[in-house]
């Protein structure tokens, strides 16, 4: 068999892979189902790069239609992707001296963490003004040994603060235990903390239950310095994020942060040399600047830990 034979088999297997299921993605506009498949875009890119070679050392006419394949893959998904590096993420230029910057550790430590120690070190090494966790397990106790204030004690999401005045929520806890939420006071007053912790998106039923619920819970607290952290299990290329972002009507902090795997441990027992899901995420209101964005160390997680420090917008200097 010739080499422009292979290869235009080559070329067209591969660009069939990444051009069906990117342009069957843009059907998540309304399709939850179709939506999952939004969730792999950088997948695709990858893989019609990977059949360019191939399509050029093809002979006609494989190499033309292994062509045109790619170009759709690569603008279905470029239209899915590039969206997230154009967005605002927050950034002003450099807090004044005024300025009295919160650090926010994000982190699903994984319930069955065998690091935990090793964990909660590099943790309180950051000296966070708010942790959340979700699966907080063995980072539980040394932060309340910290002196830090935990909010629903069983929840699979909590929020854990320091320095601040606590206001207890003033609605029942989540009796599923995804979220959980705590009022704290600054010197410029309260602002509200929600901890979220959702379910993967091909649990369809569930993950409308939440969203609904969710919304519902930040619909009850002023937005402007308001926070919201946790393990989200869905891209930011996804419709369901968009929509997230457009409805709480906070800026994500978090642009194209993969966090997701960080090994071959719990469900995930693929090699992971790297991370290939931006899945952590974390929302501020307009009252916050961005100062800066930070990915964590593997922690015996399947999950990396995210480091976001913000700064009140009003005082930052312009």
């Amino acid at each position: 068999m010739r080499v422009s034979s292979v290869a235009a088999v080559l070329a067209l297997l591969l660009s069939t892979a990444a051009a069906v299921p990117a342009l069957l993605a843009q059907g998540g506009r309304f399709s939850e189902r179709l939506d999952i498949l939004t969730h792999f875009a950088p997948a695709y890119v990858a893989l019609s790069l990977l059949a360019l070679p191939f399509a050029f050392l093809a002979a006609r006419p494989g190499r033309q239609l292994a062509l045109g394949l790619i170009v759709l893959s690569l603008a279905a998904s470029c239209a899915l992707i590039v969206p997230e590096f154009l967005a605002d993420d927050g950034r002003t230029p450099a807090a004044s001296p005024a300025a009295k910057p919160i650090k926010i550790v994000q982190f699903n430590v994984w319930g069955r963490n065998q690091r935990g120690e090793d964990a909660a070190k590099w943790v309180l090494a950051q000296s966070p003004d708010i942790v959340i966790l979700q699966e907080g397990g063995p980072l539980r106790g040394a932060l309340l040994a910290a002196g830090y204030h935990r909010t629903c004690q069983g929840c699979s999401a909590a929020v854990f603060s320091r320095g601040f005045q606590v206001i207890e929520p003033q609605e029942p806890e989540n009796p599923r235990g995804f979220r959980s939420t705590v009022t704290l006071v600054d010197d410029r007053g309260p602002f509200t903390v929600i901890a979220v912790h959702r379910h993967w998106p091909t649990r369809f039923a569930l993950n409308a239950a939440q969203a609904a619920e969710f919304q519902d819970v930040v619909a009850r607290y002023p937005r402007e310095r308001m926070i919201i952290a946790g393990d989200f299990n869905s891209t930011p290329w996804s419709f369901a994020r968009r929509r997230d972002d457009r409805d709480f009507g906070l800026i994500r902090r978090t642009r194209a942060l993969f966090t997701w795997p960080a090994g071959k441990i719990s469900h995930n027992r693929l090699p992971a040399p790297f991370p290939y899901l931006p899945i952590d995420h974390v929302y501020a209101g307009p009252g916050w600047a961005t100062v800066s964005v930070e990915r964590g160390p593997r922690l015996g997680s399947d999950h990396y830990p995210v480091v976001v420090t913000l700064a009140p917008r009003d005082v930052v200097a312009r």
